[in-house]
């Protein structure tokens, strides 16, 4: 189905909009969780005292990879042509809005998304849950297959599938879910094109 006609998209953050930089495997290292958990999912099982210390490490550590945000391949271009043509803009993120907020000055796109339509962890359960998407469905008054995700993660996929919304893929050289993914993008260039089709 052509893109073109959604005027109501909602991007992940890191990895998708900006160049993925994000030590997974250090940052469980650090907080002392198993490599195989969910780092949000993990820190929302602890007792509160610690789940705060370990959360405050975690975004002390990732504003400053906010403030160093560079943009992904055509990331701005992307927006900035989705933006002109009076599409509505969303982030949902699994970072902090605070942070969010920060990565989208850094990258030169905060005034592209009005502050309410930005989602971090803490306003909109983690994805892979839809349930940020469906507020911002809500929100928007639109239903969610009117929506478009976009992400480079199972779990941006895996939440627009569960809204119901169209699900785009960018960012990787290849499709390891596709089951989850309506559209494929090599980067952000691609899915400009793609936006216009």
């Amino acid at each position: 189905m052509s893109l073109q006609r959604y005027t109501h998209w909602v991007f992940d953050m890191d990895g998708t909009l900006t160049v993925a930089v994000h030590d997974f495997a250090a940052i469980r290292l650090e907080l002392g969780i198993p490599p195989e958990d969910d780092i949000l999912g993990h820190l929302a099982a602890l007792p509160p005292a610690l789940a705060r210390a370990k959360h405050a490490w975690l975004l002390e550590h990732e504003r400053e990879l906010a403030v160093n945000a560079r943009p992904a391949v055509g990331a701005v271009a992307l927006v900035r042509s989705l933006h002109a043509r009076g599409v509505r803009l969303g982030i949902l993120t699994r970072n902090a809005h605070e942070l969010a907020l920060l990565t989208l000055q850094a990258i030169g796109l905060d005034d592209c998304f009005r502050v309410g339509d930005i989602l971090g962890r803490d306003e909109a359960p983690p994805k892979p849950d839809p349930g940020g998407l469906l507020h911002l469905a809500e929100r928007w008054q639109v239903a969610p297959a009117e929506m478009v995700m976009v992400g480079d993660h199972l779990y941006d996929l895996a939440c627009g599938r569960a809204a119901g919304a169209t699900t785009v893929l960018v960012n990787l050289p290849d499709n390891p879910w596709p089951e989850l993914a309506d559209h494929v993008a090599a980067d952000c260039l691609a899915l400009q094109r793609l936006s216009l089709e």
